[in-house]
């Protein structure tokens, strides 16, 4: 057992190359094969430890599991389960969960996690219950997910920095998402942020995308370390923290702006793979550069143009988009995309082509609403779709109707051109003071009304995390409503369902007779045009 465990010691800390160069030797040395058989006679008379970090050692130097010498140490350790310690429960859980399903390793892993739920209150070392909760993963009962969490709590006073990286993952292993074990592990992340290597930055930004944790503290303090240590990465490691930033929906805005300079700086790293994904974080956190922002997206635009020879049709699309969603239009590369869609080239499978015809069709409503060329109509044609509001809108429309005092004081499930829709639509005088009729308006729409407000009640997820930025379909919307004449109200349903009824109806009150209704001002690049 010493032997072997050595052997895997040293073998792990090789490179690729050397493992396989190394394993291929130790196989074929003819003392391997004598401690393999002397293994194999002896394995029932070996004490627990010594079976358990042989089987350990022996899985992950490689050897095949359909050996006779592994499936008889898998059968011999299921036959001593009820004499291991908890130490040896650990390092059997972990070498089962790196070997394929077979028909004795899925009878042990049974049998294990028999034992755990017997064991797990008498378990009091917190590394062994990380590696127990990483082995058994996801597919463990509700209830045996419950009890390890009750058995981590009772020692998470003592929790280390190291221990805090490591339930992150074990929690996700399990695709548990514990915010009693979350919360101080995230407390104890942030006070030791500077000993976090950059590959954990994103396995912790990764497993709280997977557990769906939201913790804007924890994701500002990384953001801020990775910000004030900009210098010290590789501008494609902030590609992939931005880009890990970007699934959560949270926006590290100065380092955002911070990467939009190294950009101008030296574009040349930008390859198609970062182009892309640049172009994705950006438009989807809506984010336009403070300053240089005109630069910026050219340089961008200069970098699509030179890959447009090796990208492919989809690529294209979404790089158009994500500019089109920024208020950009990189003409040369739309001018490509219009043409392939002329020709039927972006026709694409059924998985691909919902969403694929969706971009297209905000590409050609941005080339419409976003041209230069482009001015206000006198007058929207609308269509009323419904008088049925949805039950996420019934407290809004309750509000409104004690606020104005009737129905026909506003429009409700409003279609636009361009299939935009808006949820409440409301027409004020030239003196920003009264609310028309809809009915009066219907018949004299030139008439008294100035003023035009588009009432949108988006989801939390259409901002970014903790904000009220919109993210960037969301402020494309707001854009082309503004384009079309409208002042829009953007509010958070979830924040205002919350409202008592009273504070609704006065919080609308404000939005309707303020002196600018419209209250998330946002940049786009065509402010420099």
């Amino acid at each position: 057992t010493n032997s072997l465990t050595m052997a895997w010691r040293l073998y792990k800390n090789l490179s690729e190359e050397q493992q396989r160069y190394e394993k291929q030797l130790i196989f074929e040395h003819p003392a391997f094969v004598k401690l393999c058989q002397q293994l194999l006679r002896d394995a029932r008379r070996m004490t627990r430890g010594d079976l358990v970090f042989s089987l350990h050692a022996l899985v992950n130097l490689g050897v095949p599991q359909n050996t006779l010498l592994l499936q008889t140490l898998v059968r011999v350790c299921q036959e001593k389960l009820n004499q291991l310690d908890n130490r040896c429960i650990s390092v059997l859980a972990t070498t089962l969960a790196g070997m394929d399903k077979d028909k004795n390793v899925s009878a042990l892993q049974a049998g294990l996690q028999l034992l755990v739920e017997q064991r797990i209150s008498s378990i009091r070392d917190i590394f062994i219950l990380q590696n127990l909760m990483k082995c058994l993963g996801k597919d463990a009962p509700v209830f045996l997910k419950k009890k390890l969490e009750m058995a981590v709590l009772r020692e998470i006073d003592g929790l280390t920095f190291p221990n805090a990286l490591r339930m992150f993952l074990a929690l996700a292993a399990m695709n548990y998402c514990s915010l009693p074990i979350l919360n101080p592990c995230s407390k104890k992340i942030q006070e030791n942020i500077h000993d976090v290597p950059f590959r954990q930055l994103i396995l912790i930004l990764e497993v709280c995308h997977t557990l769906q944790y939201r913790n804007v503290k924890l994701f500002s303090a990384l953001a801020d370390y990775v910000n004030s240590t900009a210098y010290l990465w590789d501008k494609r490691q902030i590609i992939l923290f931005l880009s890990a930033c970007e699934a959560l929906g949270f926006q590290p805005t100065e380092l955002l702006d911070i990467f939009a300079e190294k950009v101008t700086e030296d574009p040349d790293f930008l390859n198609l793979k970062n182009l892309l994904t640049v172009l994705r974080v950006y438009s989807r956190l809506n984010h336009v550069p403070r300053v240089q922002k005109h630069l910026f997206f050219e340089i961008l635009h200069g970098c699509l143009n030179k890959c447009l020879p090796q990208i492919s049709n989809t690529e294209l699309l979404k790089a158009v988009y994500s500019l089109g969603i920024l208020g950009y239009l990189p003409q040369h590369a739309l001018d490509e995309l219009l043409q392939k869609d002329s020709k039927d080239e972006l026709i694409l499978p059924d998985d691909l082509k919902e969403q694929n015809t969706m971009m297209l069709r905000c590409v050609k409503t941005c080339m419409e609403l976003d041209s230069p060329s482009f001015t206000k109509p006198a007058f929207v044609l609308t269509e009323n779709m419904s008088s049925l509001v949805s039950l996420n809108l019934k407290k809004a429309q309750e509000a409104l109707i004690e606020l104005l005092g009737d129905e026909n004081m506003f429009l409700q499930n409003v279609r636009l051109p361009y299939r935009y829709h808006i949820d409440f639509e409301i027409r004020m005088d030239s003196d920003r003071k009264k609310v028309l009729p809809i009915t009066a308006t219907d018949d004299h729409p030139d008439s008294r009304v100035q003023r035009w407000l588009a009432f949108l009640f988006a989801p939390v997820s259409a901002f970014c995390l903790g904000t009220t930025h919109p993210q960037g379909k969301l402020a494309m919307k707001k854009r082309h409503l503004n384009k079309l004449g409208y002042h829009v109200i953007l509010i958070q349903n979830k924040k205002f369902q919350e409202m008592k009824n009273e504070d609704a109806v006065e919080f609308l009150k404000r939005k309707i007779y303020s002196e600018d209704p419209s209250s998330f001002p946002e940049a786009t690049v065509q402010d420099n045009n």
